[in-house]
């Protein structure tokens, strides 16, 4: 098996610092798909940190949008997330409407904007989760319609248990995800919670309220891991397994994710993998609608109707190769004039 390039290593280097759940996840992957769904995380941790983190919140998205570009131009920024994110979604195909969706979502962020009810919540999680759910199933080959939806399912639930665990780190920080009118049934006004950030059993109900809805879609995932290729099974069952893991944990404290952040650590992780090697024998399935949120993420899917070839990982090694020489090339030339 080739080694893995300088980027696909600096992309590791990243995840493992800012994403550990899905860096332990991944290494369950086949290693076929390591590189390319390496590639897809980091694309999406520096796309969220560049809105996230920085200061100027509308040139982040300006240059988000610009990276993209360049990406599906062949001619990725001079950054190894960039290169290997571009040399994914050249090899497998990647239709460019779903990083697009990932990024309107993030402008979202930028807006500081607020969800009235849960379905307007949906519509967030669909682009910052569900296209990232239905890039990966297309980096396993997937192109059916109801696996695809699954794979939607699963990215979406991902995000409620995140904006679940998140409350209180959020409200610090001026963000606020849950759905206004749940709060309001709950007795809790938007502001002066924001304000004065406090957990209280009113709270703890919407949180349950939340990570509920994530569990139905967490179980309405399962049933689609009986359809991927089953050397990929045990990878996205173990992710599920985690990612459910740091709702129960949620739970575990009361529904209190404002003055403590849920974690699963390793040793916990572990053995949520180990569980996951018996979901992938699972013939367990699910047949169910795609949230309406998660429609247009689907339709892009299926337009483009393209099943990865054999050699893919190849053409994908051959892709990094050629931008590497490039990089070379061009440092020769910068040494040679200076």
């Amino acid at each position: 098996m080739p080694r893995p390039s300088a980027d696909i290593l600096a992309c590791r280097a990243l995840l493992c610092s800012g994403s550990r759940s899905f860096h332990a996840a991944s290494l369950l992957l086949p290693r076929r798909l390591r590189d390319p769904a390496t590639a897809l995380y980091a694309f999406c941790r520096v796309a969220d940190d560049a809105i996230d983190l920085g200061d100027d919140k509308c040139a982040a998205l300006v240059g988000l949008r610009a990276r993209l570009d360049a990406a599906y131009a062949g001619a990725p920024a001079d950054s190894a997330v960039d290169r290997a994110f571009a040399c994914m979604v050249a090899a497998y195909a990647i239709p460019r409407a779903l990083p697009e969706a990932l990024i309107e979502g993030l402008a979202w962020d930028s807006q500081g904007r607020r969800y009235e009810d849960f379905p307007a919540l949906l519509d967030y999680a669909a682009r910052v989760a569900g296209a990232v759910g239905v890039m990966m199933a297309l980096l396993m080959g997937v192109r059916a319609g109801d696996s695809l939806a699954r794979a939607a399912d699963l990215g979406v639930a991902m995000q409620l248990t995140n904006i679940a665990r998140d409350v209180g780190e959020d409200a610090q920080a001026g963000r606020l995800f849950l759905p206004l009118d749940w709060l309001a049934d709950a007795g809790i006004e938007a502001e002066a919670f924001l304000a004065v950030p406090a957990f209280t059993p009113a709270l703890a109900g919407v949180v349950q309220r939340l990570l509920g809805e994530a569990e139905i879609l967490y179980a309405r995932a399962a049933g689609g891991i009986a359809r991927l290729p089953r050397g990929c099974r045990t990878g996205i069952a173990a992710a599920r397994r985690i990612y459910a893991a740091i709702g129960a944990d949620v739970a575990a404290a009361g529904y209190d994710s404002v003055t403590r952040r849920a974690r699963v650590n390793g040793r916990r992780k572990l053995a949520l993998a180990l569980l996951a090697l018996g979901d992938a024998f699972s013939n367990a399935q699910i047949h169910a609608p795609a949230l309406p949120a998660n429609v247009f993420l689907l339709r892009a899917a299926e337009a483009a109707a393209w099943a990865p070839e054999p050699n893919a990982i190849n053409k994908l090694l051959n892709l990094f190769e050629r931008l590497e020489r490039a990089q070379r090339d061009a440092a020769t030339a910068g040494q040679r004039l200076a």
